[in-house]
């Protein structure tokens, strides 16, 4: 499981801007980003480098951040890989709140975080059915 951070933002100008200069900043580097909208406001979910750091670093400054338990998996790069995985956790009863997929990766297949509603199962069925999942230690090194 990877820690995702969740930043609530206002939606106005600049507020995306600062968030992300508050992190440069102190060194963090985004691994993985998301952008959810509203008229007044939205989440930024990200994967950086150093999410304890990051938490830390965005409560400082006044931001209203938390982290969430996230499966990154390593999908194949073609066309119906991510199907595949889908079905994986389809089959298995797994409903996925959201996911998305890394700025970048290590090698030729995408990397794709899931937010799920039963982390343990997902786990155990993708696992089951060869899907390489990437530990904290791939992730925040990528």
């Amino acid at each position: 499981m990877i820690k995702q951070i969740s930043v609530f933002v206002e939606n106005k100008k600049g507020r995306l801007a600062k968030i992300t200069e508050v992190l440069g900043q102190a060194g963090i580097d985004l691994i993985a980003l998301s952008i959810a909208d509203t008229t007044n406001f939205g989440i930024m979910r990200c994967i950086v480098s150093d999410p304890d750091k990051a938490i830390s670093v965005l409560k400082q400054n006044g931001y209203t951040a938390s982290t969430t338990e996230v499966i990154v998996a390593e999908v194949v790069d073609e066309p119906g890989g991510l199907a595949s995985v889908l079905g994986v956790l389809d089959s298995a009863g797994i409903s996925v709140e959201y996911l998305y997929s890394f700025v970048r990766t290590p090698n030729e297949n995408a990397l794709i975080l899931f937010r799920v509603e039963d982390i343990g199962t997902a786990i155990s069925a993708l696992r089951e059915n060869g899907v390489k999942l990437l530990d904290s230690g791939d992730v925040y090194q990528i």
